[in-house]
């Protein structure tokens, strides 16, 4: 049989995945059955073992290429224009058993422990101190210490062969059996876990967990959990930018939280892109203040905007937090002299300078300023918790950002683009676990999961280029053949694959 040209299972893939169809049986069968399967298939059939071999080995190499040059056709069609994106992220569970987790406290307790078992064995085997040993080489002093319990027992043996004596007889093969369950502690056991926790830290890398059954699936908490009860599922974080309610760029990653995966993405995005957008608007969990420096740039020359609310913003704009005098931004500042003044006309003056890491190691600059004295004051109980002074952590360069993020969601036309957030971003991740029923990986890996998200994002782009040329036709349509299917606008746009300008990659 004549290979099967991957132009028509790229198209009857796309197809399947409109019709929420992603098993590879299933695939195989609507080509069988399915009179629009069978036109885009050219009435060929090939088998799920093809299918699936498509899908996860060969697509990878084409997707981002086929990908961008359906993005390039939007923006010639004016669909979009870049001007402004909106970013947002969900988690996805991956192919992998719930149950087969990896945790990197778990391995780092149970190595402790084994190294700790392999010292005392050493010590006894070598008659050394703890100080003697080194951590680095213990898999190295197992190794010769095998060696050495082998040759041992080799001369008891000897030794037992030519003793006459049945006291002697019985010491020798009492030692010989205690040298025997230590050489076999260390090649069964010790050796094969130790080896074991290292192979574990390496899939790890980073991360804090990962599944047996894909190792680079991460642990996660999902809002769909089926147990209502917050527990962990091993899963992709999916990172998309979209405009017009297309998905316009897409990443995974193995982070659960967003903030750390932007970055990379905005990376990998401006990268693809045609060009640059001017403004990327996106949720709290992306407003961090090393994210607000990543869209400034290093030489001051702006990236993009980040039109993202910090996590205080909204709190602030209610009453109760602007009558709170614990709020240091309910403080007066005197900016000549460095100092604030609290609630009690008391000075709050600069003390000292300090570094510290947050929760995901990034380096953040703090200026410390103290009251000068709070002992009598009767606003303390409201003021602080502290049994001394107030002191007020301050950090100059994150108070900064958020003074310009504040400013641009206070201007009302940029939070009229914010306002629309809601309605681009969300309504995509809604079509894709909603309406096409999408809530699971079927591959496995980074990288065909990867690939496997690229065919989700074009069914939904096919979608809603459908649903915009039946609203824009929609009269004629009615005139010329009744009520429109929304099947035509599909299989015409997927009968273009092949055609310029659409490329294919050379098998």
């Amino acid at each position: 049989m004549p290979p099967f040209h991957p132009k028509m299972l790229l198209k009857v893939i796309l197809y399947a995945y409109t019709q929420k169809i992603y098993s590879s049986r299933k695939i195989e069968q609507m080509i069988q059955e399915n009179l629009p399967a069978m036109w885009l298939a050219g009435m060929q059939t090939p088998d799920h073992r093809t299918i699936n071999d498509f899908r996860g080995f060969r697509m990878p190499t084409m997707m981002e290429s086929i990908f961008e040059q359906f993005v390039i056709q939007l923006v010639e069609q004016g669909f979009i224009d870049f001007e402004h994106i909106f970013v947002d992220g969900t988690k996805i569970e991956a192919n992998a058993n719930k149950y087969t987790f990896v945790w990197r406290k778990s391995i780092e307790n149970y190595d402790e422990k084994l190294r700790m078992k392999i010292k005392a064995l050493l010590q006894e085997i070598h008659q050394v101190t703890k100080d003697e040993l080194e951590e680095e080489k213990l898999e190295e002093e197992l190794i010769k210490s095998t060696a050495q319990l082998g040759e041992e027992i080799q001369e008891l043996e000897e030794q037992y062969e030519v003793e006459i004596d049945s006291e002697k007889r019985k010491e020798l093969r009492s030692k010989k059996s205690e040298l025997s369950k230590q050489k076999k502690a260390i090649e069964s056991d010790y050796l094969p876990r130790l080896r074991k926790y290292e192979v574990q830290r390496e899939i790890l890398g980073e991360r804090n967990s990962y599944s047996k059954t894909d190792h680079d699936a991460t642990f996660m908490r999902m809002k769909d959990d089926h147990m209502k009860n917050g527990q962990l599922k091993a899963g992709y974080n999916v990172q998309i930018a979209t405009q017009n309610q297309f998905i316009v760029g897409y990443g995974l990653y193995q982070r659960p939280g967003d903030t750390r995966c932007f970055q990379p993405f905005m990376e990998k995005l401006m990268a693809s892109l045609p060009t640059v957008s001017k403004q990327v608007v996106a949720d709290a969990g992306y407003a961090s203040e090393e994210n607000y420096l990543f869209a400034i740039g290093e030489e001051k020359e702006p990236r993009f905007e980040l039109l993202a609310p910090y996590n205080t913003y909204l709190k602030e704009q209610t009453r109760k937090y602007k009558k709170d005098i614990s709020k240091v931004k309910n403080w007066t500042y005197l900016e000549e002299d460095d100092i604030f003044i609290c609630p009690n006309n008391r000075k709050v003056a600069f003390k000292r300078y300090s570094k510290r890491k947050n929760s995901i190691g990034y380096l953040q600059d703090f200026k410390i300023y103290e009251c000068e004295d709070c002992s009598d004051c009767p606003m303390k109980s409201l003021c602080t918790k502290a049994k001394g002074n107030r002191q007020v952590h301050w950090n100059p360069t994150y108070e900064e950002m958020k003074a310009k993020a504040k400013t641009a969601l206070n201007d009302k036309q940029k939070a009229a683009i914010y306002a629309k957030r809601k309605v681009d971003v969300e309504i995509v991740f809604g079509n894709i676990k909603g309406n096409l029923s999408f809530n699971r990986f079927l591959l496995r890996g980074l990288e065909k999961v990867q690939t496997e998200f690229g065919i989700v994002a074009m069914p939904h782009n096919l979608l809603k280029l459908a649903g915009f040329r039946l609203a824009n036709f929609r009269n004629k349509e009615k005139e010329r053949i009744g009520k429109p299917k929304t099947f035509s606008f599909i299989r015409s746009f997927l009968g273009l694959f092949g055609q310029a300008p659409f490329s294919m990659p050379n098998f």
